[in-house]
């Protein structure tokens, strides 16, 4: 027996269609309207009317043959999937956003795939597309098609003029000064970063990196040194400075590190509010204002410079990738190894790292530096991120949909993440200090990005730079020196702590790690290195030279 389908005409279809998501999908654009728009009535219908007359003369414009059911399928659905997540957690879908999407794991996506999410999908984007490819579309002719649809689009299109040019003053002053706001219109947005992401992926596959400063090499007293000279940087990962104790927050979350001998810089600033940008952009030679990822991928970057001066380079791997950086370098995937102890579907506690690192100190000969690159507070499985002896702060959150959870249930899971790094800290540094009789080493902490949990309506990160909170950009920076590193350089905690309220930014990670590895580069500039001043002021003592000298380490 034949099942007779409803028809409609296309026109009617892309009424319904548009309808739905101006009127459904676009909560926080409607929102962020009203409150941008304030007391500005007429503006505020002026605008709105030109919006809606626009998007439906747009939904009007792809009624072709064949095309329609597709189009109108995807925008339903890449429109609900973006209505949720700015609706829940206060994101913007831009490029960067995309981006971090494109790359992220099974593993990191699941976490978001909770319950509530699939229950948003099912309702707001299945069943209308269900609808949508149910019905038979009753398509004219091309010329007769052509004639109605232009009867409907040029009307829509002088009503959205006529609106733009009553109220251009009001609105353009709006709009200029609340640019966050076409930003949540959805799903025009979201399909301008998707096509300008797949434009750039294009071009940067093509790329080839620059080579930098392939003239490095290391300074005498690395060169000459009795023992290797070992610097650990660890790249955190949604760490925000407000949680950290060290810095003044009020409860205890680095109890340990507060009882070793660290520098805390107070005021320290991110590149970029995603791992995706912030970890190419820290170790990168371009600062905040210049870096894109383009340009990153074109330069080599401090791993490469590194290498060129002879320092043996690792990049140990428990994130979501290494974004580029370790190309050229020695890498270690934990993810991969997927190690039980401390792994659940190839994603690992950090824990995992610290295992690993104890043999691999007793190994090394020659001088070395080793990324550590964490996968710390990502959420919004915080509770992923800490074992059981870690989970201090209770009541916590124990899954991934917020909704579901108080805020105080939140920030305890957010604030047992920065206690499990703090151990991690401290026991890394234990470790180093434990061999200062055999390594001069150091240590740099500086997290990627920092994370929303709920202020202002907006939670985890990804904002785009210009509009994110200082929570997503406010980042927690330390650095500690073994004895015999603070002896053979006259680099030490004293003296670094006299900047310590000073402002620094991804921008110093570059020249500090060539200046703590005494590696003489041509783009080496000491302003942006916070141990050159104590380098400069203090000489190493002599009876480290002259065993030096006498005795210089072989190669």
């Amino acid at each position: 027996m034949k099942i007779s389908r409803p028809s409609v005409g296309s026109v009617a279809l892309s009424l319904f269609v548009a309808a739905w998501i101006i009127l459904v999908l676009n909560t926080v654009f409607w929102t962020r309207t009203i409150a941008a728009f304030g007391d500005h009535r007429a503006a505020l219908i002026a605008f709105s009317v030109g919006i809606c007359a626009l998007l439906i003369a747009l939904s009007t414009s792809v009624t072709v043959k064949y095309v329609t059911k597709p189009v109108f399928i995807l925008a339903v659905l890449s429109a609900a999937a973006a209505a949720w997540f700015m609706e829940k957690f206060g994101i913007i879908i831009d490029i960067d956003m995309i981006r971090n999407a494109a790359q992220t794991t099974p593993a990191e996506a699941g976490h978001l795939m909770t319950p509530a999410f699939l229950r948003h999908m099912a309702l707001y984007a299945i069943l209308p597309s269900l609808l949508i490819a149910l019905v038979r579309i009753e398509h004219r002719s091309f010329g007769a098609k052509l004639k109605w649809n232009l009867a409907l689009i040029v009307p829509l299109l002088l009503v959205a003029l006529t609106m733009g040019l009553w109220q251009y003053p009001a609105i353009a002053s709006t709009m200029r000064n609340n640019r966050i706001v076409i930003k949540t219109l959805n799903p025009i947005w979201p399909a301008i970063s998707a096509v300008n992401f797949a434009v750039r992926s294009g071009r940067e596959k093509n790329i080839v990196a620059m080579a930098l400063d392939p003239d490095a090499k290391q300074g005498r007293q690395a060169a000459t040194s009795a023992k290797p000279v070992l610097t650990i940087i660890v790249a955190g990962e949604t760490a925000r400075a407000q949680n950290f104790s060290l810095g003044g927050y009020e409860r205890k979350t680095n109890p340990e590190l507060e009882k070793r001998e660290i520098v805390f810089f107070r005021n320290s600033s991110s590149c970029g509010t995603a791992t995706a940008v912030s970890i190419p952009c820290m170790f990168s030679l371009l600062d905040r204002s210049s870096y894109s990822t383009e340009k990153g991928l074109a330069q080599e970057n401090l791993l490469d410079v590194l290498v060129h001066a002879g320092v043996a380079v690792e990049w140990w791997e428990n994130n979501t990738g290494e974004k580029g950086v370790a190309r050229r370098v020695s890498l270690r995937n934990f993810s991969a190894e997927n190690d039980p102890r401390f792994c659940v579907n190839s994603e690992c506690r950090d824990e995992v790292m610290i295992d690993a690192l104890g043999p691999w100190l007793d190994a090394i000969e020659a001088n070395t530096t080793l990324v550590l690159h964490q996968l710390g507070s990502h959420g919004p499985a915080y509770y992923a991120r800490y074992s059981e002896q870690e989970r201090v702060f209770r009541p916590d959150c124990r899954t991934a949909e917020f909704a579901d959870c108080t805020d105080e249930e939140i920030r305890n899971a957010y604030d047992n993440t920065i206690f499990a790094t703090d151990r991690m800290l401290a026991r890394i540094i234990d470790m180093l200090a434990a061999r200062s009789d055999r390594i001069a080493s150091s240590l740099i902490y500086m997290s990627d990005h920092g994370e929303s949990l709920g202020e202002k309506g907006i939670y985890l990160h990804g904002m785009p730079y210009m509009f994110a909170p200082e929570e997503q950009t406010h980042v927690p920076f330390l650095m500690w020196f073994s004895e015999s590193y603070s002896r053979l350089f006259g680099v030490g905690t004293a003296c670094l702590a006299a900047q310590a309220d000073e402002p620094v930014s991804h921008d110093y990670l570059f020249h500090t790690a060539l200046g703590l590895m005494d590696v003489e580069a041509a783009h080496y500039q000491p302003a942006l290195d916070v141990t050159a001043r104590c380098r400069a002021a203090s000489n190493p003592p002599r009876s480290e030279l002259h065993s030096v000298l006498i005795a210089p380490r072989q190669p």
